[in-house]
């Protein structure tokens, strides 16, 4: 059965809340959901930092994959956020456990966490 647009929105806020409460345990107790922000969102998590650098990150539980929208969705948050990285944290099927959930990140964006400095 698909989903109605209602389920939809809430399975996304589950999502989201289950994404921020992992990291807040295991990265920064600072990290929580952020509200939507409209045309100036900037991303559904906030609070992470690594290195002193805001990240920003993406959730997505959908059954389409879209990984070149999501990463530019990122991408454009990211600069709304002035953060040092995007990446999106996506639904793995049939794995309800918060970290075994993917992570997609451009190669920019992986240099830039690693190195401190965006190419």
């Amino acid at each position: 059965m698909a989903r109605s647009r209602t389920s939809a929105k809430q399975a996304g806020a589950r999502f989201e809340r289950s994404i921020a409460d992992w990291l807040a345990e295991h990265v920064d107790d600072r990290i929580d959901r952020r509200v939507k922000g409209g045309s100036k969102d900037r991303g559904d998590i906030g609070g992470w930092r690594f290195a002193g650098r805001r990240i920003v990150a993406e959730l997505k539980d959908v059954a389409t994959m879209n990984l070149g929208g999501w990463v530019k969705e990122a991408e454009i948050e990211r600069l709304n956020d002035d953060a040092h990285v995007a990446l999106v944290i996506h639904k793995r099927r049939g794995h309800g456990d918060p970290g075994d959930q993917y992570v997609t990140l451009t190669l920019r964006d992986l240099i830039a966490l690693t190195t401190g400095e965006r190419p």
